[in-house]
C-alpha cells in the first residue's frame, strides 16, 4: 500500500496550531537554522509540534512541493506558511512572532 505523503503533510499541518519541519528534533537539532528557529520558539513560551524531515526522506522532498519553499526550518501557523529561518528571524527581533503565535492559540479558545 502506498502512502500518500501531501495527504500526510496537509492534515499534520492543519492539526497542529504551529508546526515546525525541522532537520533533527527540537532537543537536538541537526543545523543551525533549525536550532535558531527552536531558540526563538522556546524563547516565546508558546507550545508547538515539530517533524523531523531528516526521519523520512519522501516527505523531505514532497515538502518542497507542498511548501514551494527549498528550504529547512519550515515554520506552519494556523496551517500557513509562516516562513523559515531568516523571516522568523526578522519575526522575533521586530517583535512580531509572539502575537502571531497567541493568535493561532486564541482561534482554539474561541
Amino acid at each position: 500500500m502506498s502512502r500518500d505523503i501531501m495527504q500526510e503533510i496537509e492534515k499534520e499541518v492543519k492539526e497542529n496550531k504551529v508546526l515546525l519541519y525541522m532537520k533533527g528534533n527540537p532537543e537536538q537539532p541537526m543545523c543551525g537554522f533549525s536550532f535558531r528557529v527552536v531558540e526563538m520558539l522556546n524563547s516565546v513560551g508558546k507550545p508547538y509540534a515539530y517533524v523531523n524531515i531528516l526521519a523520512d526522506e519522501e516527505k523531505r522532498q514532497a515538502m518542497k512541493t507542498y511548501s514551494n519553499w527549498p528550504t529547512f526550518p519550515q515554520l506552519y501557523v494556523s496551517g500557513e506558511l509562516l516562513g523559515g529561518c531568516d523571516i522568523i528571524t526578522e519575526m522575533f527581533e521586530n517583535k512580531e512572532l509572539e502575537p502571531v503565535l497567541a493568535e493561532a492559540y486564541q482561534e482554539v479558545a474561541q
